[in-house]
């Protein structure tokens, strides 16, 4: 099969790898062109997936027309807030598309299939979710996610394309509830590295991504996601590997945060995306117009946006009135 992969970064480059040992004919789309050249000369991707030595002999593109040509199948892998634009090739793609990114667009509130369906609607869309960290899956350790489609037929093409004895894939038709996991996980991960850059405990991570799945699954049901996806791979596993992992860019984003770094100071040093820092936001937003008790993504939000003191922020969020829990 002809498979497009939209997106170099990590995710985009370590699942391009993935179906090229699996046997696909795989285009990949660069954004960057010293990044292509370096692909290209290296065998490497340093800039985005360190260490990890690449296929020779696949499609690289700077012009995404020309890698979706005779595309069977593509996979968006472009952060979500360039998302819409990055996507608009897609608009007359008959196929199926894949998104992998993680995010609620501001402006409309939807997520990136969403996204897809305004954008593509000719096209039948998908979403991949779990606790899925790049590098990992690019070394070959063992992984699980999930396929969500409206289409059952899809999310089972989708799963035995991307299945191999080290990447275990199973299917959902909740592919709200999938993409919201993966989206709202990544502002609780700020808030899980704010409390290491406080030098917290295992305590206090604890209680944050318990109480932080209660909150992630009431906004999920509130926008019409079934409750049991949050106690599953795109919730709490994607959660747990996000909030404890140091290979976790949105906990070392809160980290940073909770050092006393600024929002701005750390984005202007990144080359890689915290998916966090622009879905809390736009789940700050979501959880306003809905009328959602979101406390930990509003705390989140304030230390983002509102340049509240990151100590002050853990202290207000404690300091509630105790309630019972649900």
């Amino acid at each position: 099969m002809k498979v497009t992969v939209l997106g170099a970064g990590a995710w985009g480059t370590a699942l391009a790898k993935l179906l090229h040992d699996s046997g696909q004919a795989v285009a990949l789309w660069v954004f960057e062109p010293e990044c292509l050249e370096q692909i290209r000369s290296t065998g490497r991707n340093e800039m985005y997936l360190p260490g990890i030595d690449l296929p020779r002999d696949w499609q690289l593109h700077l012009d995404p027309v020309r890698a979706l040509a005779d595309a069977e199948l593509v996979v968006a892998a472009v952060p979500s807030s360039p998302f819409r634009k990055a996507t608009a090739c897609l608009a007359s793609f008959t196929g199926g598309i894949v998104t992998v990114t993680k995010g609620i667009e501001f402006d409309t509130g939807l997520t990136m299939t969403g996204v897809l369906q305004q954008i593509a609607p000719r096209a039948e869309v998908a979403c991949l979710s779990g606790p899925t960290l790049a590098l990992e899956v690019a070394r070959g350790i063992p992984t699980a996610i999930v396929a969500a489609s409206a289409s059952s037929e899809l999310a089972t093409r989708v799963q035995d394309l991307f299945h191999r004895p080290t990447f275990r894939v199973y299917t959902s038709s909740d592919v709200l509830g999938v993409e919201l996991g993966g989206a709202l996980k990544n502002v609780m991960a700020i808030a899980a590295g704010v409390c290491d850059g406080l030098e917290f405990g295992d305590n206090s991570k604890a209680a944050l991504i318990t109480r932080g799945i209660a909150e992630m699954r009431r906004l999920g049901v509130a926008c019409g996601a079934q409750p049991e996806t949050f106690a599953g791979l795109s919730g709490i596993g994607d959660l747990t590997v996000t909030c404890f992992s140091r290979l976790s860019r949105n906990r070392g984003f809160g980290e940073r945060i909770g050092r006393g770094e600024t929002p701005e100071t750390i984005l202007a040093r990144r080359t890689s995306v915290a998916e966090g820092y622009p879905t809390a936001r736009a789940a700050y937003a979501l959880a306003r117009r809905l009328g959602v008790y979101t406390p930990i993504i509003d705390e989140v939000h304030a230390m983002l946006y509102e340049n509240k003191d990151a100590q002050r922020a853990l202290q207000d969020l404690i300091a509630r009135t105790s309630k019972a829990e649900d």
